[in-house]
C-alpha cells in the first residue's frame, strides 16, 4: 500500500527555506516545482538501488546503510521538522492539545481500526472542535466548484534541491525495505524473495517519480495496511487496487480539496507534534531493535558526527559553493548522510548482516504509528 510520505516534508522545508542563487528572489510557491524535481530523483534513486539488489544481491547493497547510518537520519528527519510543529500548534494551542489528547487516547487505548487509525482521529476530532467554536473558515469551500481538473505543477530540476531530496530517499528505502519484512512476517509469505525488493523497490520508485513529474508528494509503504492485514487476514492485493479508485476519484473535487485546504494550522501543528516526534522515535527504534552496540568506539563517532552535521549545518544553512555558474547548497541532512555512509565505509568493524533479524529489519517502518 503506497501513499505520501511524511519524510519528504522536511526536504520540501528546507527547499522552502533555501535563499542563495537563483532560490534567493523566489517564493516558496514558486520553489515548489523545485522541491518537485528533486522528489522525481530520488524515486529515480531507487530504480539505482533495485538495480544492484538485483545484480549484487540486498545483503551486499546493505552493508552500505545498516542501522547505525539510517536510524541517526530518521531521527534527523524529525528533528529538523520539529519547529514548523510548535510554530503551527502556537496558532491555537487548544486546539493543538486536542489533537495531541485524541490521537495519544486512539494510540494508547484503542483497539482495533482504532489503534490503526489515530492520526485520522486527531484530525476529524480536533476538527469537529474547531467547528464547535467557529475556528474554521469554509469561504474557499464555499465557492469551489464540486467536480474539476486540480491545477497541476511540473517539476523543475535543480542540483540543489535534487541534493537536498536525495538524503531522504535513503530514509524512505529503508522504510520500504522495513514494511515489506513486517507484511512478509505478517502474511507468512517471503516477499522480499518472491517478487523480490527490486521488483517491489522498482514499483515504489515509479510511483514516487510519477507523482513528483506532476505535482504529486513523494510515495512510501504505510504501516497501517500491515496492520489491517494483521485484523482483517484478507490478502488479496485486488482491494488495494479497488481502495485507490476512492482518492482518484476525489481528486476531481476541488472542494473536497478545499475541505481539506480549510483543517485549522493549529490542527496540523497538534498532529505534526506527534507525527515528527513519532519519525524521530522510529529512527531511535531502529537501532535498538537491530541491536546496533553504541559501547564501539566505531558506532559512537558515525552517529556523532551524523547528529551534529544534521543539526549543525541546518542552524547555519548548509554548506554552498559554485561548480561554473550554479551554485550548489548541501544542508545539514544531505552532509549528515554523505558523513554517515563515508564513515560506514572506511571506519573497520561493520558487522552488520540484513536479513539476520526480522524484527530490525522492519523497525525502519515510518508508518506503523
Amino acid at each position: 500500500f503506497l501513499g505520501s510520505s511524511f519524510a519528504f516534508l522536511g526536504g520540501f522545508q528546507a527547499v522552502a527555506n533555501l535563499d542563495s542563487g537563483k532560490f534567493a528572489a523566489m517564493t516558496g510557491e514558486e520553489k515548489l516545482p523545485y522541491a518537485l524535481g528533486g522528489v522525481v530523483v530520488a524515486g529515480l534513486l531507487y530504480l539505482v538501488l533495485a538495480l544492484l539488489f538485483k545484480l549484487v544481491g540486498a545483503k551486499k547493497v546493505m552493508r552500505f546503510f545498516p542501522p547505525i547510518v539510517t536510524g541517526p537520519i530518521i531521527i534527523l528527519i524529525g528533528l529538523n521538522l520539529s519547529g514548523t510543529a510548535v510554530t503551527n500548534a502556537s496558532t491555537n494551542w487548544w486546539l493543538a492539545l486536542c489533537a495531541i489528547a485524541i490521537i495519544i487516547v486512539a494510540n494508547i487505548w484503542g483497539k482495533g481500526m482504532i489503534k490503526i487509525i489515530p492520526i485520522l482521529l486527531g484530525v476529524v476530532g480536533s476538527y469537529i472542535v474547531a467547528l464547535i467554536f467557529h475556528q474554521v473558515d469554509f469561504t474557499e469551500v464555499a465557492i469551489a466548484d464540486f467536480v474539476g481538473l486540480q491545477k497541476f505543477v511540473i517539476a523543475k530540476f535543480d542540483i540543489t534541491s535534487i541534493l537536498v531530496m536525495a538524503p531522504i530517499a535513503i530514509a524512505a528505502m529503508m522504510e520500504h525495505i522495513g514494511d515489506i519484512s513486517a507484511i512478509s512476517s505478517t502474511t507468512g509469505k517471503n516477499f522480499i524473495e518472491d517478487p523480490g525488493l527490486h521488483r517491489t523497490l522498482l514499483g515504489d520508485g515509479l510511483a514516487t517519480a510519477f507523482a513528483g513529474m506532476f505535482g504529486g508528494p513523494a510515495n512510501t509503504t504505510y504501516g497501517e495496511n500491515t496492520g489491517v492485514l494483521a485484523l482483517s487476514r484478507v490478502y488479496d492485493p485486488r482491494l488495494i487496487r479497488l481502495a485507490a479508485l476512492y482518492p482518484i476519484i476525489l481528486s476531481f473535487s476541488p472542494k473536497f480539496d478545499a475541505l481539506v485546504n480549510s483543517i485549522p494550522t493549529a490542527i496540523v501543528g497538534g498532529v505534526s507534534f506527534v507525527l515528527y516526534g513519532m519519525i524521530s522515535a522510529v529512527g531511535v527504534r531502529n537501532v535498538v531493535e537491530n541491536k546496533v552496540d553504541l559501547t564501539k568506539s566505531r558506532n559512537l563517532i558515525i552517529a556523532a558526527v551524523i547528529f551534529v552535521c544534521g543539526l549543525g549545518f541546518a542552524s547555519t544553512g548548509g554548506i554552498t559553493f559554485t561548480v561554473g555558474s550554479a551554485d550548489i547548497t548541501l544542508t545539514g541532512l544531505a552532509i549528515a548522510a554523505l558523513a554517515g555512509v563515508i564513515l560506514n565505509a572506511i571506519l573497520p568493524g561493520n558487522d552488520y548482516e540484513f536479513g539476520k533479524s526480522v524484527e530490525g529489519d522492519a523497525s525502519a517502518d515510518l508508518g506503523s504509528y
